[in-house]
Parts: structure tokens; sequence; C-alpha cells
């Protein structure tokens, strides 16, 4: 009896094990998801910038990114057109919503009535002076080709600026993650192509507002400008396009896992970090300045980056019976999400974003609201 338990005992071991192992085979297996977004289509031509064609770029590039995509090991690409078919605009968020996407990506071309140029990607939100609501407008326009678009939008208008900021609330909680996507799509591309930067800026567009992911939308160019738009409607360019925006991608998918993190071997490097601010654009708060909190302890450690996994620059401050401890310092918003991500990223999960003003702290959904700062 008991040879006959030991031997049950044993092969129901063996199954948990091997069920283990299976388990944890697949869950390392799971896809990068990865939804790209060629912008327009179909009767939807986008902007005709001396004589090239929106819709006809952004598909082809679009294209270009998720065979370099496919050909690496890991990810997954799920297209929202792959064809010359017009997508409407309330769809293509949510397919990525509805096949778990770890990110979603919106490709385009600008236009303008000068000769501006350069390339630009933005996030979901709204920056205080209002410059980029043109652009935001441009693209969300297109929801007037829709059948139906007044009842679809309940009463959304594109060129109200209220129902812009009303857009931006879904898109908060991965606003970090999407500077940091951005950050390294801009700067792979502005580096190598040596293309006019236009930085990583905030802008209400409906494609990326409804998405459950860090979104991003890029502006590849204008085709409005003379030597810009030939650019991108060669060959050539396109191809080099695709290349530089698939090494963001793989860049973020390589250096972005802020929750399973392993702290011991960070992905994301300080340089990268540096590479993301250097090209977002300013989000300052005049008057406040904003810290990472990276642990409150009654223990008093010196401020030396051995004692904060390799972190530069932390500082410590007294309060009551606790010793406090803070990374960065800055008035720019943006600068300080990327800061709490590169701290999340190496080990300091449950890091958070403090403001002070007159080195008082002060409610930091407070400062957020306030215009006025």
């Amino acid at each position: 009896m008991k040879t006959n338990l030991l031997t049950f005992l044993v092969l129901i071991f063996c199954f948990l094990s091997i069920k283990t192992t299976v388990t944890a085979g697949v869950l390392q297996k799971k896809p990068f998801i990865v939804v790209l977004d060629a912008g327009h289509g179909g009767h939807d031509t986008g902007n005709r910038g001396n004589g090239f064609v929106e819709k006809d770029i952004a598909l082809d590039v679009t294209l270009q990114v998720g065979k370099i995509l496919e050909s690496e090991p890991g990810f997954k690409v799920i297209y929202t057109r792959k064809t010359d078919v017009f997508v409407i605009l309330e769809e293509r968020g949510p397919i990525a919503n509805k096949v778990d996407a770890d990110i979603f990506v919106s490709l385009h071309c600008d236009s303008f009535t000068n000769q501006a140029h350069g390339f630009g990607t933005f996030v979901m939100g709204i920056d205080k002076s209002g410059k980029n609501l043109n652009t935001a407008k441009k693209e969300n326009e297109v929801i007037f080709l829709e059948e139906n678009y007044e009842e679809r939008y309940a009463g959304f208008d594109p060129n109200s600026p209220e129902s812009l900021i009303g857009l931006t609330l879904m898109q908060e909680e991965y606003l970090d993650q999407s500077i940091t996507l951005a950050g390294l799509i801009q700067s792979k591309v502005v580096s190598s192509l040596k293309r006019n930067d236009r930085s990583v800026r905030s802008a209400p567009f409906w494609v990326l507002h409804s998405s459950y992911m860090p979104s991003v939308l890029i502006e590849m160019g204008f085709l409005t400008h003379n030597t810009e738009g030939k650019y991108l409607n060669s060959k050539s360019g396109r191809k080099e396009m695709a290349q530089e925006i698939a090494k963001g991608i793989i860049a973020y998918k390589n250096n972005i896992s802020l929750a399973t993190s392993d702290a011991q071997n960070p992905t994301i490097t300080e340089e990268e970090i540096k590479e993301a601010i250097e090209t977002s654009e300013e989000k300052i708060y005049k008057g406040i300045e904003f810290r990472v909190q990276l642990a409150a302890s009654s223990k008093k450690l010196d401020e030396k980056s051995y004692n904060f996994k390799g972190l530069k620059g932390v500082d410590r401050e007294k309060e009551g019976a606790l010793y406090k401890y803070y990374y960065g310092k800055t008035s720019d918003y943006n600068e300080i999400q990327l800061m709490k991500t590169y701290a999340q990223e190496k080990g300091y999960t449950s890091a958070y974003v403090v403001a002070f003003k007159s080195e008082k702290k002060v409610k930091l959904s407070d400062v957020l609201k306030n215009e006025d700062n």
C-alpha cells in the first residue's frame, strides 16, 4: 500500500512539474502585440501636399514597419488596414483593445501652408499653449467623411477645444509609457535620418483616446515641404523611415517591462532615458518642483548611487520620524514621468511623482489641474 501511495505521489509530482514547466513556457512565449494603424484610406486620401497622397505613403511605411517587426522574435503585428480601405476613426483604437495589444502606433504625414518640415511624435494630451490643436483638428476631421458621424460621435466637434480636451482622460494612465515609446522612436529617426526634430508633443487625437495601452501618433514629415514631400514619396525615403520607426519600437519592447522587470538587470539605460527626455516636449509648471519618491524609511542612508540600485542624484529629507528619498528635481512634468519610468525599471515599482511649491509638498492633482502655473 505504501509503495502504491509513494508511486502515486511521485506521478502527481511529475505531472505538476511538467504542467508548471509547460505553463511557464506558454507565459514566456506570449508575444509583444503591436497594432499598426496606417492613417486614412479609401475615399479619405489624407493630405495631398505637392500632389502626393498621404494614405498611400502611410500604408506603405506601415506595412514595411510591420514586416520588420514580424521578422523579430517575440513580436506579433496586427494592422488596422493592410489595403486601401476606409476604416472609421472610432474603430481603430478598439482594434488594439480587442487583441489586448501592448502598444498602438498610428502613422501619418503632415501638411502646412508654409515650408514647415520635420519629424514629430504625439501622445494623447493637451499642451497648455494649445499650439498643437491644429494638428489634432486636421487628423480628427476625417470623421466628417463617415456616414452617420453625428450619431456615432455623439456631438463631438473636431473644431471645438472643449471637445478635444474631453478626449484626454482615457490615456492619462499610460502617459509616461507613451512618452517613452514616442521618445525612442523620435530619437531613432531624428539621429539616424538627420530629420528636423519637432520633438515629442501632446495633442488630443481621437484615434489615440480610446486605446487602453501606450499609444503614439507619428507625423513622418510634411508633404507640403518641397524637399521632404519628395523624400517621403520616394521608395528609399519610405524604406529608411520604416527601418528607424521599427528600431524605436524594438527598443521600447526590449526596454519596457515596468511591473515585471528584474531589478538586478534593468533593461532601460540612463542614456536612453536622457535621449527620451531631450526629444520630449517640455510641459513646464512654473514655481513647481516635481520629484520621484522612491522610498520612506526610518533608516538613514547615504545618498550614494550604490544604495539606490544605481540611481544617481538621490536626495534625502527628514519628515517626522521618517527619511524620504527622492529622485529627480524638475519643473517639467514630462521629464519627471520619464524619470519615474526609469526608477520603476530599476526596481522601485511603487515609485510615484510628488510636487513641491516653495519647498513645501503640495497635492499633485491640484497642481495638474491648475493651468495658471
